[in-house]
């Protein structure tokens, strides 16, 4: 499975029942939109709450979405803290038919070069598929060191960076100074900019809300023929009016394709209050969806 075939991929989110514990019907229709839509998946992401799990639920998860035999890959979250927790969870994804592994910038102890060349050395020389490096500084605190970088190229696993900072000239300094690696943006909103200066793809919130819509959008954006920018800009820009990803769960929950809006502690959609606005942003996306007979 190649995974350069695939121009968008989807961070998933975790759907929960009311008491919190995972709904796995609604899981498992999300992770089939994406199937039907083409897009290969990121699951146990920041989107797909990694950090609100027990290693059990996260082994329940990987268990279940393999189950399915999805026709898409499948790309896992490994954690950004506490080194050889990573790797024995690395271990332990071994033994699972995925595909690629996403590797956040350690959170909040904001390591330098040799921290990060060490952490993702480490991490990548025990992997056994590719991995793709997170550019976060918002949730990490520290951005990928670019140094640290340079002296990872060549690694047989450093396939990717995913580039979440919000900056177009971040983003540009990686891509000409990493030869070789796949740069995929991070940003719905910010997709046409990226693509312009060299993006291959989109790791995407929106996609979960809108499958079909999102993967022909960061179609157009790739092949540098997106004409209509504000549209998308504004309704994916509105599923992060507070924290991710209790914008999109809400929208989600408001168009039937899960149970319920909620998010384990500290997230709460209850701190959402711009529901209307989202779903006027929604009819737009839907409604040129259904005018590019998608």
């Amino acid at each position: 499975m190649k995974l350069e075939n695939y121009p968008l991929w989807t961070a998933v989110v975790t759907p929960f029942h009311h008491d919190q514990t995972i709904d796995y019907v609604s899981f498992e229709k999300v992770l089939l939109e994406q199937e039907e839509a083409k897009n290969g998946v990121v699951i146990l992401g920041s989107t797909g709450e990694n950090l609100s799990f027990s290693d059990e639920e996260k082994i329940d998860i990987v268990n279940f979405v393999c189950d399915l035999e999805l026709s898409i890959p499948i790309m896992v979250g490994i954690p950004g803290y506490y080194q050889e927790g990573a790797l024995k969870w690395l271990r332990h994804l071994k033994n699972f038919p995925i595909h690629a592994y996403l590797m956040v910038t350690p959170i909040y102890t904001k390591p330098n070069e040799v921290g990060q060349y060490e952490w993702f050395k480490t991490l990548m020389d025990e992997a056994n598929h590719p991995c793709m490096l997170y550019n976060v500084p918002s949730r990490s605190g520290t951005k990928l060191n670019l140094e640290a970088m340079k002296k990872l190229l060549g690694h047989k696993n450093f396939w990717a960076i995913k580039e979440a900072s919000g900056s177009v000239e971040e983003f540009s300094s990686y891509k000409k100074n990493l030869p070789g690696v796949a740069m995929y943006c991070g940003d719905d909103g910010l997709m046409p900019e990226f693509a312009q200066a060299g993006a291959v793809g989109l790791v995407s919130v929106a996609g979960n809300a809108w499958p079909k819509e999102i993967h022909a959008f960061a179609k157009l954006c790739v092949s540098k023929e997106i004409k209509e920018t504000k549209m998308w800009k504004e309704a994916c820009d509105s599923l992060f009016l507070c924290s991710n990803p209790v914008p999109v769960k809400c929208l989600m929950h408001a168009t039937g394709k899960i149970e319920t809006p909620k998010s384990r502690p500290p997230l709460s959609h209850q701190d959402l209050h711009q529901l209307p606005v989202i779903l006027e942003h929604h009819k737009k996306v839907t409604d040129w969806g259904i005018n590019a007979k998608l």
